[in-house]
């Protein structure tokens, strides 16, 4: 498995993953709207096949990981999608790294606590804010859950290696 940065060629596959994910082409998180298609990230593949993407922004010294999507679970390709974003939130000066999922989304939680984050602020019934932006946003999620509330993670970055 490979994985590279996002090129203009793969822009349409990220909206179109994106659209299927997320209910739309933008994703919200703190209330703010990103497009992933037009962000920086990078592409898992295995042969000529997509099999996961992450989208990232950089801001203040932190970096928002916007978007990771392994098509295939437990086969390691988050976890490579994710060394790649904090490899790159790092060079870029970062000492942060933060996300946002919703309550119903045990994978998630359970992914981000698994590689050293953790739960930072819960937004209860922040889901109706974001509705507000995006109404099509599902009202019960994964296992049958209802979709109420955002729950951020974050990860201390440590410093690259001085050689």
């Amino acid at each position: 498995m490979r994985v590279t940065d996002l090129t203009d060629d793969d822009r349409l596959w990220v909206q179109e993953r994106t659209e299927l994910l997320f209910g739309g082409d933008f994703v919200v998180s703190r209330t703010e709207v990103h497009d992933p298609h037009k962000l920086p990230g990078f592409i898992a593949a295995e042969g000529r096949e997509r099999v996961g993407l992450a989208t990232y922004c950089l801001y203040r010294g932190e970096c928002e990981l916007v978007t990771i999507d392994a098509l295939c679970q437990f086969m390691g390709v988050g976890t490579l999608l994710l060394d790649k974003v904090e490899a790159a939130a790092r060079a870029a000066g970062c000492t942060k790294i933060w996300t946002i999922t919703t309550n119903d989304n045990l994978d998630a939680q359970r992914f981000f606590q698994k590689r050293g984050f953790i739960i930072s602020q819960v937004r209860l019934g922040g889901m109706t804010k974001i509705r507000l932006l995006k109404p099509n946003v599902p009202r019960v999620g994964y296992y049958g859950i209802p979709v109420r509330d955002e729950i951020e993670f974050e990860k201390v970055l440590a410093p690259l290696p001085i050689e």
